[in-house]
């Protein structure tokens, strides 16, 4: 790992980023729209096994007009340092415990602020800065699992065929997403997101990390950026979804990822074609059908806007966890390992972490 990808901390004890602007920026954002949120993880390694390591994500670096970053703190029994993954950007921090260490903690608390996020289509700006050609290449490249050719350009194309622009594009593919696909309770966590799979296999069952992964898949295969967020939900819908948000303050089981396009003239467009098909299942009663008011009144705002009761991570694939021989799709939730075996990130009793938000 090079140096410059590393922030050091001191062993053992606390460490803090950020909170010198804290005060100053969480009371200029309170008079907005903004909530300030804190969101506590706490993890620990049941039965270590000679050296014990874990990553868990941190918020979103990226001050936008929907997410302020203020600030994190960490404490435990191990050696913390904050690894900064290059080609995204994300930030995580990574803690390894020495050989013989009976009873491995840590505790991540981290402060941000968010406000819901809407676009203004008719607000079009001819003259508003593009992606560079870096950025158009980094969200326009296929993945692992995201590939842009073959099944996956076939079918965007088809998609596509009478869009001209990217907004006409990305909105044929997300009603196509929409109508073609379905939450598929059974669903491990929230999926990898294996989109060449499911063009093949026409099942288009998934969660979020499924159904999101398609939008973006497709997107990119006809030159449209695009990429997945990955976050967790931090609070109740104020919209009157139950299915849409966290019904206590556990949210360990709250990751969520979201998605958007780049428009030209616009920006960055959020859009969630798998929340839509998370209230078709879950809003109560269950089962709604695609007419139902609940369902066109969501898929309508999920076209373009998103609730901020939500806390972006990174927008990062095919993760090489540092100092580990794993690799992930995506870094979404707490990753630890003892005596070099993975544990189950997907399950946090077993693996004992919990992440309480207020």
């Amino acid at each position: 790992m090079k140096r410059r990808t590393f922030l050091q901390a001191a062993l053992a004890t606390p460490f803090i980023t950020g909170l010198p602007a804290v005060r100053g920026v969480a009371a200029a954002v309170q008079n907005e729209g903004w909530r300030t949120f804190e969101l506590a993880t706490k993890l620990e390694i049941a039965n270590p096994s000679g050296v014990s390591r874990a990553w868990v994500p941190l918020p979103y670096t990226v001050k936008t007009d929907w997410h302020t970053p203020l600030g994190n703190t960490w404490t435990g029994n191990g050696r913390m340092n904050v690894i900064i993954e290059p080609k995204y950007g994300t930030e995580m921090l990574y803690v390894e415990w020495i050989e013989g260490e009976k009873a491995p903690v840590l505790e991540v608390t981290s402060r941000f602020a968010t406000r819901d996020r809407t676009v203004d289509f008719s607000r079009f700006n001819a003259n508003a800065p593009g992606l560079s050609q870096a950025e158009m290449k980094l969200y326009t490249e296929p993945t692992e699992l995201i590939p842009t050719d073959g099944i996956v350009r076939d079918t965007a194309q088809d998609i596509t065929r009478h869009a001209k622009t990217d907004i006409e594009k990305a909105h044929a593919i997300y009603e196509w997403v929409v109508d073609n696909t379905f939450r598929d309770p059974k669903v491990m966590g929230c999926g990898w997101g294996d989109i060449k799979t499911m063009l093949e296999t026409r099942y288009f069952g998934g969660k979020c990390g499924d159904l999101n992964a398609l939008f973006v898949g497709l997107a990119r295969s006809v030159g449209v950026a695009a990429r997945d967020i990955y976050g967790i939900r931090v609070a109740p819908s104020q919209l009157g979804y139950k299915s849409l948000g966290l019904g206590s303050t556990n949210a360990s089981k709250g990751q969520h990822c979201r998605a958007e396009f780049f428009a030209q003239g616009i920006g960055w467009v959020p859009v969630d074609p798998a929340d839509v098909r998370k209230v078709v299942l879950e809003e109560p009663p269950g089962n709604l059908q695609i007419n139902d008011p609940k369902v066109v009144a969501m898929r309508k705002r999920l076209f373009g806007a998103w609730e901020m009761n939500w806390l972006a991570y990174n927008t990062a694939h095919d993760v090489v966890l540092p100092n580990s021989r794993t690799k992930i799709a995506y870094l979404m939730y707490p990753n630890g390992e003892t005596g070099g075996k993975a544990l189950n990130q997907l399950d946090p009793d077993t693996f004992k972490y919990t992440i309480t938000v207020q």
